[in-house]
């Protein structure tokens, strides 16, 4: 079964389930009825072990499986010049949970109408920062249930390993962090159903509908890859914690399918699939120049244009592809860009 340790394995999930991990690496943007795309790596971090690991190549589960199965790890676990050259090249700076934990409490304030719901932040005076959690049944105001909580969507950008959504780990620091005392957005939805629901299937519907309502884009393959593995392990932490036992794997086939799309990779900056946007080109007919072959008569051009979105830096004119998500209340797909205002 699954294990609960920071640094996930993939040969783990393949050996758990092939179709688990197939699903945790599908891009819905791309993938068609007749053939699945996976999310690419989008990171020359791995272009030295070669074919299969470059910028553009899709992520396998060949890749990262097998002999291959420590390719992956979050990035506590990279060595100190890996994180900086990711940090230089991508701008990657991942964010302490004590920080996380502020910045959620400050959108439950607000929902809430009130402090300290789920935990009292601490800031001690030799600097360190830490949370006493807040044991009590969580108490809603007038007019707000239970389910409105669990429903109200929440997205995190840019979403790295997702330390926000989920905090299994610190992902500065990578200590691990018990299921009492995490405090991502989709953690403290899952409080709730713990502290609402009685049986598995009541857990499990409205547990579902928490994963349905949390989302995140993520430019780079392996940190997606790391962020839906986290969400993935999340549900099986949170029903162990309810009911002392793993989930079955239909369960957790569905749970994998909403995290496939509720968290895809995304240029966050444009709305496309990281560096799909083309120039267009366009033929227009000109007369021959006098001193060609021939004097007379007309030849095709063919001209270049830049992206239109690139170059106006507007979101909605890119010719790159537009990423899809899924609004499951609805029931139905459309691209993320399109929940942006035009201006």
């Amino acid at each position: 079964m699954i294990d609960s340790q920071v640094d996930i394995k993939e040969n783990d999930i393949f050996e758990l389930s092939p179709e688990l991990l197939n699903t945790l690496l599908k891009d819905h943007t791309l993938s068609t009825d007749e053939c699945q795309v996976n999310i690419f790596w989008a990171t020359d971090s791995y272009a030295s072990r070669g074919e299969g690991y470059q910028y553009a190549d899709q992520i396998t589960i060949e890749s990262i499986t097998g002999s291959n199965g420590n390719v992956i790890v979050p990035r506590a676990v990279k060595s100190r010049e890996q994180q900086q050259q990711r940090s230089r090249e991508m701008a990657e700076v991942f964010t302490p949970s004590w920080i996380c934990n502020k910045q959620n409490n400050l959108v439950d304030n607000a929902w809430f109408g009130r402090e300290g719901v789920f935990n009292t932040e601490v800031d001690h005076p030799e600097g360190s920062h830490s949370w006493i959690v807040n044991t009590e049944p969580v108490v809603f105001p007038e007019g707000k249930t239970w389910r409105d909580y669990v429903n109200e969507n929440r997205l995190e950008i840019t979403c790295g390993e997702a330390p926000y959504l989920v905090s299994r780990y610190d992902t500065v620091t990578g200590e691990s962090i018990p299921v009492e005392r995490r405090i991502g957005l989709l953690d403290r939805k899952l409080r709730i159903v713990g502290e609402n629901t009685s049986t598995s299937g009541e857990w499990l519907k409205a547990a579902q509908s928490a994963y349905q309502s949390i989302y995140g884009f993520e430019w780079q393959g392996d940190n997606l890859v790391l962020a839906r593995e986290a969400l993935l392990y999340t549900f099986v932490d949170y029903y162990r914690a309810k009911f002392g036992k793993d989930p079955q794997l239909k369960s957790l086939l569905y749970i994998a399918y909403i995290i496939s799309w509720n968290l895809w990779q995304m240029d966050g900056l444009k709305g496309v699939i990281p560096n799909s946007c083309i120039k267009l080109s366009k033929s227009k007919t000109e007369p021959l120049s006098l001193f060609g072959p021939e004097d007379l008569g007309e030849q095709e051009k063919l001209t270049l244009f830049d992206c239109p979105g690139c170059k106006n830096k507007d979101i909605h004119s890119h010719t790159g592809r537009y990423a899809l998500i899924k609004d499951w209340k609805e029931d139905k797909v459309l691209t993320f860009v399109s929940l942006l205002k035009q201006k």
